[in-house]
This record gives structure tokens, sequence and C-alpha cells, in this order.
């Protein structure tokens, strides 16, 4: 997945540029609850995250600037540094993911009315669907595509990317839009 985002403290321009001339990938991790007041330090991070490709590049007057990750794989912390350099840096291991049976008709069929709902405003892109798209998506793009861009919580999001397989990522994503559909629909009836 792609993940678009606008660099401007000093800090990150720090690590952008030095991304640059190591390979072009940064390793993205979620604070944990609480962050708020050790913003500036090293607040607690998830040691599950995700490593991005610095896939393009838009600098702006005054050392800001647009980047667009492309996700690569997720990866552990193993040992934190601190000391290096401004921003926070780890080692790391890769985590890959553990293979699954596929989905199920029932929960395929389910994500993808989700997606197609999300998607299909317009005849064009009904006809995109028309054409196939639908049985062409593998069950992890269609998990994944749904996981990046529905309208979920950052720890929400976590708990999509900490799970084993797709399988299991499927599940939960399939729980969480439930869970989303019944608090709509619960709070519309008390209106």
């Amino acid at each position: 997945m792609y993940l678009p985002l606008h660099i401007f403290e000093p800090r990150y321009r720090q690590m952008v540029t030095d991304a640059g001339a190591m390979g072009n990938c940064i390793g993205m991790a979620l604070f944990k609850e609480g962050w708020q007041e050790n913003y500036y330090g090293n607040p607690a991070i998830y040691a599950l995250g995700c490593v991005g490709r610095v896939v393009s590049k838009q600098y702006f007057p005054g050392g800001r600037s647009n980047i667009m990750l492309q996700g690569l794989c997720r990866y552990k912390i193993l040992e934190e540094e601190w000391d290096r350099t401004p921003y926070r840096q780890a080692r790391i291991v890769p985590v890959l993911e553990q293979i699954s049976e596929p989905l199920n008709h029932e929960i395929r069929a389910g994500l993808l009315a989700i997606l197609h709902e999300s998607l299909v405003h317009d005849d064009s892109d009904q006809a995109l669907f028309g054409n196939g798209l639908e049985s062409d998506l593998s069950d992890e793009v269609l998990v994944d595509t749904l996981s990046a861009s529905l309208d979920f919580t950052p720890l929400e999001k976590q708990l999509l990317l900490e799970a084993d397989t797709v399988r299991q990522r499927a599940r939960r994503l399939s729980d969480l839009l439930h869970f989303k559909r019944y608090e709509r629909d619960h709070l519309k009836g008390r209106g």
C-alpha cells in the first residue's frame, strides 16, 4: 500500500535526507497511548511496524516536503537506538506473513461488497467492476486495500497489521466493519 506524508519537523526532514542516502527506506511505527506527554522525546511505540520505501519526493521552500511511501513488509523491533540521530532508529527483523487458506466465499463476498460500496460512485466505476476486477483481486490485495483505505483509528489499523495471516486479518477486518455498522445503525435508531 502507499502512504503520503507531509514532512515538516526538522528531525524528520533529516530522516528523509538520510534515508535518501541509504536505500530510501523508513520504518513506520505507531505511538502507544499517552505519547502526547513525551512527543519530542521518545514516546513508547508498538514493536511491530511496516517498512516503507520513499518512491517520490516533492520539496517546498523552508525544507518541508511531501513524500510517498510504498509499504514493503512488516518488521519487529529488536533494539532501539537513541543517540546517533535526532530521529529514532532501531535494529529490526522482517516479519513474514504466514501462509493461510484462501478466504471462504462468505467473507470474500462481504469484503467485495464493502469495496464495491466504497469505490463505485458512477457508471464508469461500475463498468470497471463489471469487467472482472473483483475476481482478479487476490485475497491479500483485497484485504490490505480495505484495511488501509477505510476509516479506522490508528489503533484499529495496528490490530489489522498485527494479524499473522491474510485470513486472520480478513476476520478482524470483517469484525471491525460489523461493529462499525452496528454502531452507526444503533446511533441512527436512537436519534
